[in-house]
């Protein structure tokens, strides 16, 4: 798949979204990747997962014995990640602010992982979710993004490895431009700012 064909699966499930957009990390956007909706058709994510795989170095891929992602974003993308290399996915989750497994999850200590994300923007809750797998006992080896939009500035302290970039400029609430500030802002991710 080129990043075209990519940015076409996202296209198709009405996922690239334009207008005014609050994202997690407090930014405002103009364009917003809704990756649930390009994650709730099963053969489309089967499809992104396979392509991120095999885009993986195969160092990384031979060395990965799970895949762990943050919830709730990271579900999906960590799941078909799990399918397409064949190894447990996992996922953590913040019921008191801090993220920890759950619901019976565990590592075996030393276990190697994937930390898989479905968006990076500022990397915030990617490293948060690395050293909650560190504390559980996995060696974090990589982790992955279906989509990049920290514009190359996201340092997760691991290698990274996402699906695709997309370069949107991103602003700060008191520094819109006017053509921004003129459209209500939404927020459509799942944490708060």
């Amino acid at each position: 798949m080129t990043d075209e064909d990519i940015l076409a699966e996202f296209r198709a499930a009405d996922a690239l979204l334009e207008g005014h957009f609050i994202l997690s990390s407090g930014l405002r956007s103009s364009r917003y990747l809704q990756c649930a909706r390009v994650l709730m058709n099963p053969a489309r994510g089967a499809r992104l997962a396979n392509e991120l795989v095999a885009r993986l170095p195969e160092s990384v891929r031979s060395a990965i014995q799970a895949v762990v992602s943050p919830a709730m974003g990271g579900v999906i993308a960590g799941h078909e990640m799990g399918r397409a290399l064949g190894v447990d996915a996992m996922f953590l989750e913040r019921p008191d602010g801090v993220f920890h497994l759950r619901r019976g999850f565990r590592l075996d200590p030393g276990t190697r992982v994937l930390m898989m994300e479905d968006v990076v923007t500022t990397g915030l809750s990617s490293r948060e979710a690395i050293r909650a797998i560190r504390e559980a006992g996995g060696e974090v080896v990589a982790a992955a993004a279906l989509v990049d939009r920290s514009n190359g500035t996201a340092d997760l302290g691991v290698p990274f490895h996402p699906l695709i970039r997309l370069e949107v400029a991103t602003y700060a609430a008191d520094a819109l431009p006017p053509e921004l500030a003129a459209i209500p802002a939404i927020k459509p991710g799942s944490r708060a700012a």
